[in-house]
């Protein structure tokens, strides 16, 4: 299923499909399934590129946070 898929093993099935697609002998029975298949993996990298944006946008927002003071201050 693609999103039990990495993002790099998604990459690289989506340049084999491309690769598949600019080849002089593409198989129309096949069409498509790889359409499909490549636009499903496509999905599945947009969301997780997104769902990183978000992760990082939180984790610069908590470095401009005041930090406690720890009470062993000397």
């Amino acid at each position: 299923m693609a999103d039990e898929i990495s993002y790099v093993d998604a990459m690289a099935e989506i340049d084999q499909i491309l690769s598949s697609l600019d080849r002089d002998d593409v198989d129309i029975d096949a069409l498509g399934a790889q359409v499909c298949r490549a636009s499903a993996l496509i999905a599945n990298c947009r969301a997780k590129i997104d769902a990183t944006k978000l992760e990082i946008t939180e984790i610069v927002a908590g470095l401009d946070e005041p930090t406690m003071p720890s009470g062993n201050d000397q």
